[in-house]
């Protein structure tokens, strides 16, 4: 019992059995079977459905206690509706819906019994936002306690009180452990993805699943959340929805792979994708070469015409009475019959008005042998027979199409692509579709996409001229010429177009005449297409030959009445019918209203997709109900036929004495390794397909292998028959390569030797020569897709996943298979539309069981399982589903699926071998390696500070304080800073005196309360204040900690983190404004913090004016100075300690680097608050004495050119940014350079403009930005970056020097870019590529190193020093180094070598701070000022944001980068990994519905370029990954946020 299938096993218990069913009254089974057809036919939802069967049933179900009856219906799976019912055969097949073409019974059954097999394999649910959900489900405003609750949370329910009443007999319903289980795990199964109030009505309860079911069995409960607290990590509250489901997601991939494959892993760089090695058990041929196979002779006629059109003629003049098509409307009356004569009239009006009467400049438009396009509705066929017939009388070229409907049909720009290779310029169309198409303003017919300019001729009466007495239209004997070309569209959706000469339509028709024993005068009904194959064939061409009456069947009334073909055989006495097997099919659906039809008069019931695996199911079933209605079983026959090699073979009309038809049951096993093994004792995975019949008269067939050379086949292998007649079609129109491999393939034996003198033509159709040299098709090339070196049809997998519970789910049957690829190998993507009732529930279930029936029956992995809504895959001209459009937007991120399941675990089995850790070469032979290959060690410093003497006064002072004080009495009234509001204009000013004054008032207020060395939390909007009181501080002794005030609106998020800082610095005191002060202890700030814990409070806004007391003096220089809080991007809040002479150090350097003096003026939009921002904003001015420009960066978000402008408008040569307002002003300015260049901004002072940052410059960024603002005059090496970070902030800094100081040489080279290899950066290796070329990631020197600050790579294990261009961590040493963490929890031991370490080996006696960075130095061609040759750094990426990934070293932003390209919707992208699992969180910018497009694109680019799979793909809004005012992701927040559920994502997928 605990084995069955995947369903909840307590409903499976409540299923009537077939021994229930057989007792139940006739009249409830009769009612029961009424029900089964409304649900088939969509006239009741399946909840309905269930509420009615369960009314029918409960008094006959044996009750179990204490469960709702109403529940007991609950069941997904009835094993098929004969099981139920065996009594009703007739009306259950009926209701098995359209689905019936794709099923046989015995494979049903198959199916059922392959997930039987499976145990409960309990897959976590993708979580989706309710807006998402494809319909308003009526689940949505039930009470949560009705019958119709989604079944996983009904069944909890019930469970839940079945359980109550049996507490503890586990084994006694093994449902309740089951359901335990599930509840552990699947924590709330409910669609909605965020536990806020996106539950509407009743079914909140679903959120409380967990605790509120849990009470229920403590232990059990306990057990299993200890076991899931073993799996999280850092706390997260593990009753979120997100880490349970990432915990099942993490059982289902427990389970052990295939048996492992042979991995190889050559050179090192090189990673190796695993090659498929063959299995040695596979099965092999066995059997001798087949040899060729000869239809029968065709047989001579004496008065058999020369040509069609002679044909035409004879038939026109001596019988033109003779019916010979009829026409129906939609409502199955005919509407008009054409008789010989008048086809003949009408042709010949025609082809003299269109040779004659069309003209352009007084020269004939048409010439005999032009191409013609037909455009004709599928329920006209007598204008298109019209039409083709005066074409060929007038030696012009038809080309039939499809009616386009819309200007965006699915193909239609590749049926204009073939109209453009033919040289079509005329198209003609009846005069009802030409009003019906499209129209431009113009009022002609509008130009389709891709298409020609064509002339539109409408073919009805008044238009066409008639001729004189003495024209007549050419006719001669067939020729080699073209007839017609017949369009086709390819597997990868392309069209071509197959011309047929008139020789091969005439021998065509000859040997069809012969092969179905056609005779003079004969009735035949054609339900097929009449512009293209066998619709044509027959109901066109041989038809004429033969002057046979056609009652041609609209596509439009079989949609309307299924049963029509069959009337009209019934009706007209027809003795032959050609249909699909969706015809047959359909027409079972509808057949118990006709009890007056026959069908006794037909002696063939031509199949015409007979070559599909699953026609013989209708086949079968057809014969099976009409049998009794005087259909003969041996009329029906099969065929098989191609576009280009037109019939193929065709079974026999009884008559003919035929050996009798065949049947094969293969193991599909061996089809995938194209074997034939006939198996009977293994059902699962078998196929049954019925023989095509006889080849035609007068060809030859053979069997060759489908890849490489046309090698005969075994007689017991698959291959491509080949036919070889002069029946075939000629040629791909235009396409000479493609034609010859096509058309002209020459098939050799295994020695190589020719078969044959005559050229075959490959049919696309798969197959093999049975017993009695009868033909059998198991799939078409169109439909082949090889994975893993096996092949599969697509067909196959089709039927298997419609045997899955088909009705229930599948819309219409509507199911596209098709392959992509996807790193170095096919992958099977399954579409399905789903019926509109379907629940969340109901499609995730089905998809599972789907995965596990096509792996079970045909042992492959499915890559991605998709749902749309119904009806909106793009269809194919009569029905079907365009599948090459399907895949189009598959890849295009178009097809806006409502489900999506990616199994890409499962099925990639070629990734590269994870990488092994070798053991480390010791120091001694590294440096030994370096000196023998000539490396250098990777050591680079900036000039040295010593040597550059200046005049400059300020190093006079060791303490910043004494400078400022030093300028307020040298140079009172110099500007220092001028702060800028939104609106540009001067919020704020400071001189020298100024600062120092506002400093003092600052140092009394101080000296009062608090003692030196007391720390000082500084809480300021960016401007002057926060300047002037961290001046106070120094002055009165005291450590200043600068903090970003809270965020009014975001107080829950911004305020705990100035709370941790104040607490973490140890501050005694907050200096802040009143507004600020205000906030602080607000009602709002006390609901996200403990306000009464704050220091002592001071606003600073009026401060008294009283003179200061002795300033104090530090008495050394290594004292502190002040401490420089920041969040890392990994999430750590890290302070470090800047003594005194490192501050001064700090401007030192930057000054000499910058050429910074009091004439200068620099602008700034960097936020003040740590690093390099916070020294250029508080500190350099006061030091150099130069002006400078603040530009908070908040303003920017209402004003995004006010930096700019303010730049322009003081003529700034040197100004700082960030990215964030590198990012802001691409973004908001970029189409705004006209207006700015009209309000005379003007960019061409800027010398240099420095990027902020602690990360990897961003080379597009920096791009781009150069690009747009080069119409501003921006110079395209302005530009550059900087790097600095938590043990030195400021390590590069890059001045570009243009102009006169550029020649006098004081200039550093320009920022080099160099591209390596990104593979070999996995391996922690640089290899330098060239541009362009594939895996290649550019990288920017992060700035030229500043004076005084040495830097080294140094290898991350060893600590060894590291050669040229090779990646390790970046150490630096430098007088400004910060010397060492602040932290509260004394862990200073911990980060103690980040700040003093020294190498292993070389110098081992400099100490070096570790800035844990990965990058490395190169030596270039450029020299420096000193005439040095020039090392640039490249800076990788942040050791701690690195993820570490089957053994292989990944930076996110690379993996991020990929993913933003795969779709115009990616707005941003961060990833992250959990348990070994790596997410990606992706921000769409666009409509939701496009959300489940992006889960397969992530996927692929991150599989192609990264060789790793992605374990979950989170769709949320814009905005949602947060970013630090240095505009890095914050990925660690990201993680927490999504582990504790608080994204309120669209989508997340869960991969397989």
């Amino acid at each position: 019992m605990a084995e069955r299938t995947s369903t909840g096993l307590l409903t499976m218990m409540l299923e009537p059995t077939p021994a229930v069913a057989m007792t139940l009254p006739a009249e409830v089974r009769e009612k029961l079977a009424e029900l089964e057809l409304e649900l088939s036919e969509g006239d009741i939802t399946q909840k309905g459905y269930e509420k009615k069967r369960g009314k029918l049933l409960a008094p006959y179900i044996p009750q179990i206690q204490g469960v709702d009856p109403s529940l007991q219906i609950d069941n997904r799976i009835q094993a098929s509706s004969q099981a139920v019912l065996p009594g009703s055969k007739h009306k259950s097949r009926a209701a098995n819906t359209r689905d019936e073409r794709f099923r046989s019974d015995l494979h049903t059954e198959a199916v059922q019994a392959a997930l039987a097999k499976y145990k409960e394999r309990k897959m976590p649910m993708p979580s989706k936002r309710r807006s998402v959900l494809v319909q308003s489900s009526v689940e949505a405003c039930t009470p949560p306690d009705t019958s119709s609750a989604s079944e996983d949370e009904g069944s909890l329910r019930r469970q839940g009180r079945l359980a109550t009443s049996t507490p503890y007999q586990g084994h006694g319903h093994p449902a309740v452990e089951h359901w335990f289980n599930r509840v552990i795990q699947g924590s709330s199964t409910s669609s909605s993805a965020s536990s806020t109030s996106s539950h509407p009505g009743g079914r909140s309860v679903t959120t409380t699943n967990t605790t509120a079911h849990a009470a229920l069995n403590a232990n059990a409960a306990a057990t299993a959340l200890a076991d899931l607290m073993a799996h999280t990590q850092l706390g997260v509250p593990v009753n979120s929805r997100v880490s349970s489901k990432i915990q099942q997601l993490l059982n289902t991939l427990k389970r052990p792979k295939r048996p492992p494959l042979r991995e190889f892993f050559v050179d090192d760089f090189e990673e190796l994708m695993d090659v498929q090695q063959p299995d040695p058990n596979q099965p092999k041929p066995e059997g001798q070469q087949m040899s060729p196979l000869e239809g029968e002779p065709l047989g001579v006629v004496t008065n058999w015409p020369p040509s069609l059109p002679a044909a035409l003629q004879r038939w026109g003049t001596t019988q033109p009475k003779s019916p010979c098509l009829t026409a129906l409307d939609n409502a199955g009356k005919p509407v008009y019959t054409l008789t010989y004569g008048k086809l003949w009239t009408r042709s010949h009006k025609l082809a003299y008005t269109l040779l004659n009467k069309l003209s352009t400049r007084n020269e004939p438009l048409l010439m005999p042998g032009d191409r013609v396009a037909l455009v004709f509705p599928n329920n006209d066929p007598v204008m298109f027979m019209v039409a083709f017939y005066g074409c060929l009388l007038a030696e012009l070229v038809p080309v039939p199409i499809e009616v386009p409907l819309t200007r965006k049909d699915a193909g239609s720009q590749q049926i204009g692509f073939l109209l453009g290779s033919c040289g079509v310029t005329l198209a003609l169309t009846t005069d009802a579709c030409q009003k019906g198409l499209p129209k431009a303003q113009t009022g002609e017919v509008a130009t389709f996409k891709g298409w020609p300019r064509l002339l539109w001729f409408v073919t009805d009466g008044k238009h066409v001229v008639k001729p004189p007495k003495d024209w007549h239209p050419p006719i001669r004997e067939a020729s080699n010429d073209i007839a017609y070309i017949e369009y086709k569209t390819s597997k990868e959706g392309s069209t071509m177009g197959i011309t047929v000469s008139n020789s091969a339509m005439l021998a065509h028709c000859h040997s069809l005449t012969q092969a179905c024993g056609y005779t003079e005068a004969e009735t035949i009904t054609n339900v097929l297409d009449f512009k293209r194959e066998a619709g044509l064939w027959h109901g066109v061409l041989t038809s004429v030959m033969n002057r046979m009456h056609v009652i041609s069947i609209p596509y439009s009334l079989m949609k309307v009445n299924p049963l029509s073909w069959i009337q009209k055989v019934h009706t007209y006495k027809a003795r032959v019918a050609v249909v699909k097997s969706r015809d047959m099919h359909w027409s079972l659906l509808a057949q118990r209203d006709q009890r007056d039809i026959s069908l006794s008069s037909l002696r063939m019931l031509i199949v015409a997709d007979g070559a599909n695996p699953w026609s013989i199911s209708s086949c079968d079933a057809f014969l099976n109900v009409f049998q009794a209605r005087g259909l003969r079983p041996e009329v029906i026959c099969p065929c098989a036929s191609s576009s280009e090699a037109m019939t193929v073979a065709i079974r026999r009309p009884p008559e003919m004495g035929v050996p009798p038809p065949g049947k094969a049951v293969l193991s599909m096993g061996g089809l995938s390794h194209s074997v034939i093994r006939v198996d009977t004792e293994e059902k699962l995975s078998v196929l049954t397909v019925q023989d095509v019949g006889q080849v035609m008269p007068g060809a030859l067939v053979c069997v060759v292998r489908v890849e490489g050379t046309p090698y005969l086949c075994h007689t017991d292998e698959v291959g491509e028959i080949c036919l070889s007649s002069g029946t075939t079609g000629v040629a791909y129109y235009g396409l000479p390569g493609m034609t010859k491999n096509i058309f002209e393939t020459i098939p050799v034996t295994s020695s190589g030797v020719p078969v044959s003198d005559r050229p075959f033509t490959r049919t696309s159709l798969l197959g093999f020569v049975g017993p009695d040299s009868l033909v059998f098709v198991v799939g078409k090339m169109e439909g082949l897709m090889v994975v893993s070196g096996r092949r599969h049809n697509a067909d196959d997998v089709v039927a298997t996943a419609l045997a899955v519970e088909p009705m229930k789910f599948v819309y219409r049957g509507r199911i596209a298979v098709f392959s992509v690829s996807v790193l170095h190998d096919e992958r099977i993507v399954v579409v399905a539309e789903q019926r509109p009732d379907a629940s969340e529930e109901d499609s995730f279930q089905w998809m599972s069981r789907v995965l596990q029936a096509i792996d079970s029956i045909h042992q492959v992995g499915v890559y991605c399982l998709a749902l749309v809504p119904a009806n909106t895959l793009p269809k194919a001209p009569l029905g079907g589903i365009h599948i090459s459009e399907t895949k189009q937007r598959f890849l295009e991120g178009a097809l806006h699926p409502c489900n999506v399941l990616m199994c890409p675990h499962t099925c990639v089995t070629n990734l590269p071998k994870p990488r092994q850790k070798q053991p480390e070469v010791g120091p001694a032979s590294m440096i030994v390696g370096n000196l023998v290959a000539g490396k250098r060690i990777a050591q680079a410093c900036g000039r040295d500070v010593a040597q550059l003497e200046d005049n400059d006064q300020a190093r006079k002072f060791l303490y910043i304080q004494d400078v400022l004080q030093w300028r307020a009495q040298a140079t009172p009234d110099h500007p220092l800073f001028l702060v800028l509001n939104a609106k540009g204009t001067v919020a704020s000013t400071a001189s020298c005196l100024q600062l120092h004054k506002r400093a003092e008032r600052v140092a009394v207020a101080l000296m009062g309360r608090l003692n030196t060395g007391d720390h000082v939390a500084l809480v300021y909007p960016p401007g002057i204040d926060l300047i002037a009181t961290f001046y106070g501080c120094l002055y009165a002794g005291c450590v200043p900690v600068t903090v970003r005030p809270p965020h009014p609106q975001n107080l829950a998020t911004t305020l705990p983190t100035v709370k941790m800082i104040v607490e973490v610095s140890k501050s005694v005191c907050i200096l802040t404004t009143q507004a600020i002060m205000k906030l602080l202890k607000s009602k709002e700030a006390a609901a996200a913090v403990d306000v009464k814990s704050w220091p002592m409070v001071l606003d600073t806004d009026d401060l008294p004016r009283k003179k200061s007391p002795q300033m104090y003096k530090p008495p050394t220089p290594e004292m502190l100075a002040y401490l420089d809080f920041s969040v890392s991007t990994t999430g750590i809040l890290a302070g470090v300690k800047m003594s005194h002479a490192a501050t001064s150090a700090l401007c030192r350097s930057i000054k000499l680097q910058c050429e910074l003096y009091p004439s200068r003026q620099i602008a700034i939009c960097l936020d003040p608050y740590c690093g390099l921002g916070f020294a250029l904003w508080c500190l350099c001015s006061v030091y150099s004495g130069h002006q400078s420009i603040l530009v908070p960066p908040l303003e920017l978000e209402s004003n995004a050119s006010l930096w700019l402008a303010a730049v322009s408008q003081y003529k700034v040569r040197v100004t700082f940014c960030s990215y964030s307002v590198m990012e802001m002003c691409t973004k908001g300015l970029g189409s705004q350079t006209e207006a700015l260049r009209l309000r005379n901004v003007n960019l061409s002072c800027v010398r240099t403009c420095m990027v902020v940052a602690e990360e990897r410059p961003r080379i597009a960024l920096t791009q781009s930005f150069s690009k747009i603002f080069k119409d501003l005059g921006l110079s395209p090496r302005a530009v550059s970056t900087t790097f600095g970070c938590r043990v030195n902030v400021a390590i590069c800094l890059q001045p570009n020097r243009l102009g006169k100081l550029a020649e006098q040489g004081t200039a550093g080279p320009d920022p080099t870019t160099v591209y390596v290899d990104m593979r070999a950066l996995r391996h922690d290796r640089v290899r330098l590529v060239e541009r362009g070329s594939p895996h290649s990631l550019p990288l920017m020197e992060s700035g030229k190193i500043l004076p005084g600050v040495k830097v080294i790579i140094a290898n991350t294990e060893t600590k060894g020093p590291l050669g040229d261009s090779h990646l390790g961590e970046v150490w630096v040493s430098s007088p400004h180094n910060a010397t060492g963490y602040y932290t509260v929890y004394g862990e200073e031991a911990l980060h103690a070598d980040h700040f003093n370490t020294k190498l292993s080996f070389g110098d081992t006696q400099t100490v070096w701070a570790r800035t844990g960075y990965l990058g490395f130095l190169r030596r270039t061609e450029l020299t420096d000022a000193s005439g040095e040759r020039h090392d640039a750094l490249y800076v990788v990426g942040s050791l701690d944001e690195t993820l570490e990934l089957r053994g292989m070293r990944y930076h996110p932003i690379d993996i991020e980068t990929s993913v933003i390209r795969s779709h115009k919707s990616i707005a941003e992208c961060a990833v992250f990994t959990w348990t070994n699992l790596l997410v990606v969180v992706v921000e769409l910018e666009g409509s939701e519905q496009e959300a489940l497009d992006l889960v397969a694109l992530v996927t692929n680019v991150v599989l192609e370029e990264h060789y790793l799979i992605v374990g979950v793909v989170v769709v949320v809004d814009p905005g949602v990954i947060p970013i630090n005012s240095r505009g890095e992701k914050q990925r660690m927040h990201l993680r927490d946020g999504f582990l504790a559920d608080q994204l309120d994502p669209i989508y997340v997928a869960y991969n397989m």
